[in-house]
């Protein structure tokens, strides 16, 4: 059976019309896929699944899954979870054969919250080759490139939320979180504590070493921090938390959002990354030990400076919403400070850079927020840094001021001084656009689709009336 479904959804469709340069050239291995079928079914009895939920994320960052019983997870997982692409946020049209989600093994983790489901990241597959578009898929060819370099990238992220009252327009579910500073406010944690302790509890039985929680910059606002690893599994890692914490939230009759600016008058919800270069055969930490500022390696400065190079179209994947920019540019909060970068600019220990090196093991950047598709949101910055590998680019000097002071002249003359951050979403689409590095790294059949569904995104929001506007131009 599971042949018979291979076929079937392998067979090219005499009516597609989706360009081949949606397709990529990369072939499906059938044989792996079979092996790794097979392992799917023994873990999943050894721990008694009833149910096998086969997920994966489209351009937008929205999860899509069918849920497999127990019984058929060999030919599925073989053959492939069949959907219409066109169903999903996706370059393709309704005349398309079926998409293939195909399972990989390798992150197989019951649901902690309903334990009989087995929850797995797929891979896409369209018409025997890989999708070229498929987010995933775009992350695995960037990092194979780099590994190509004798490189790995790991990965560490901060992932923030906001919790709503479930019902009425968006506020804040704790109706005692008023503080003007509220980050690290031990009361408004705790009374938390039941969600919150959950969540780690369930982090920790799938094996993600959480380490601390806080409540952060925004009332009603956490974080939640765990071990870093490879940017693969850190990516699939931040799908399955999102899909947790909505979860447990709804559970409670309450709402998570990772909106990146909820509210104008508060901090934004980021998702800073922490990034370090590693030897792909060793595993050995190669990021440090450089004689220049903060101690960077060689390797490490060129993929930073590549990063601070191609910043405007990575933030096209890091800050895909039209909303992204109301966080990037905000005037300043409640609390007193935006916590988000200003300027291509990098640091020692300085949460105003936007690329801060608290340590000479890792870099963290500050860009990203919590509406991005977590694998290509890695996927560019490793295109930036690889092609910053490539040239060789040399660093810029650090900018080792509080760049939020805009009374300080110095601080001015630093942030005018640097490429500045996209203001709004179309300009990061056309930075993306014409950037030949990132193109080169995530290839042109992702991009022009990315493209081509993130403009008609831009569209549909140029085109839509706001309050804003019956308030001040109706009487005009």
């Amino acid at each position: 059976m599971a042949a018979i479904l291979l076929r079937r959804g392998l067979r090219a469709s005499k009516h597609a019309t989706v360009s081949a340069r949606a397709l990529s050239v990369v072939p499906f291995d059938e044989a792996k896929q079979i092996a790794a079928a097979k392992e799917i079914d023994d873990r999943g009895r050894a721990c008694g699944l009833k149910f096998y939920q086969c997920s994966w994320v489209d351009l937008f960052g929205v999860q899509r899954s069918k849920l497999v019983p127990a019984a058929r997870i060999g030919e599925i997982a073989s053959g492939g979870a069949g959907f219409a692409g066109f169903a999903a946020h996706l370059d393709m049209d309704p005349t398309t054969g079926d998409l293939l989600a195909m399972p990989d093994a390798a992150t197989l983790a019951p649901l902690p919250w309903r334990p009989e489901v087995g929850w797995l990241a797929c891979d896409l597959v369209h018409e025997g080759a890989e999708l070229a578009h498929g987010p995933r898929n775009v992350l695995r060819s960037v990092l194979a490139k780099l590994e190509d370099r004798g490189l790995a990238l790991k990965t560490g992220v901060e992932c923030e939320f906001f919790l709503l009252g479930g019902e009425g327009p968006p506020a804040v579910a704790d109706a005692l979180d008023t503080q003007g500073k509220p980050c690290y406010d031990a009361h408004a944690l705790m009374r938390r504590f039941d969600f919150i302790g959950e969540l780690c509890e369930h982090m920790e039985a799938l094996g993600w070493g959480p380490y601390q929680a806080d409540h952060e910059d925004a009332n009603g606002q956490f974080e939640i921090n765990w071990d870093f690893d490879d940017a693969l599994a850190t990516a699939d890692r931040v799908v399955f938390f999102k899909y947790m914490v909505r979860s447990l939230a709804e559970a409670r009759g309450l709402r998570a959002t990772f909106m990146p600016k909820p509210f104008a008058h508060l901090t934004g919800s980021g998702c800073h990354a922490h990034c370090s270069l590693h030897d792909a055969s060793t595993g050995a930490n190669v990021s440090g030990g450089g004689a220049g500022p903060h101690g960077l390696s060689p390797a490490a400065s060129s993929f930073v400076a590549g990063l601070l190079e191609s910043v405007r179209g990575v933030a096209a994947l890091t800050n895909p919403t039209v909303n992204s920019y109301k966080r990037l540019n905000a005037r300043s909060t409640a609390s007193g400070a935006t916590w988000s970068p200003n300027a291509a600019t990098w640091a020692g220990n300085n949460r105003t850079a936007l690329v801060r090196v608290p340590d000479d093991r890792r870099f963290e950047l500050r860009l990203a927020d919590m509406s991005c598709n977590p694998y290509l949101a890695a996927a560019a910055v490793a295109a930036a840094g690889l092609d910053g590998l490539e040239r060789e680019l040399v660093i810029p000097p650090p900018s080792d001021l509080n760049l939020f002071d805009a009374a300080d002249p110095a601080a001015r003359a630093a942030v005018a001084a640097a490429t500045p951050l996209p203001s709004e979403l179309r300009d990061a689409l056309d930075a993306l656009d014409g950037d030949a590095g990132l193109r080169a790294g995530l290839g042109d059949a992702f991009v022009d689709s990315y493209l081509k569904l993130r403009r008609a995104h831009w569209a549909d929001y140029a085109a839509t009336l706001s309050p804003f506007e019956f308030d001040h131009y109706l009487d005009c």
